[in-house]
């Protein structure tokens, strides 16, 4: 589903305009990624929790001459899917 399927779907099914839901859905992204970005959790429940995971430098291998290669730390963010939407997927 894309977003603007999902805009679609949610307009549908609350009567509200496709153009204030898209409005609104953009500032959700926004506000988790800003959240997120500044080291803080966003948890919805229900949905699970997006945050942010601090990567290691390690020591990697280039795979076609076998040199190894530093890879330095970083953060990335990752999401953690509530136990209600895992047994959803399921």
């Amino acid at each position: 589903m894309t977003k603007d399927e999902l805009v679609a779907k949610v307009a549908e099914s609350t009567g509200i305009k496709k153009t204030d839901i898209n409005k609104s859905l953009d500032a959700i992204i926004h506000t988790i990624i800003e959240t997120v970005k500044a080291g803080e959790k966003v948890n919805i429940t229900g949905l699970g929790i997006f945050k942010l995971k601090d990567k290691k430098a390690r020591l990697a291998r280039n795979p076609k001459t076998g040199e190894s290669i530093q890879v330095p730390a970083k953060r990335a963010p990752k999401f953690l899917a509530s136990k209600n939407f895992k047994e959803a997927a399921k």
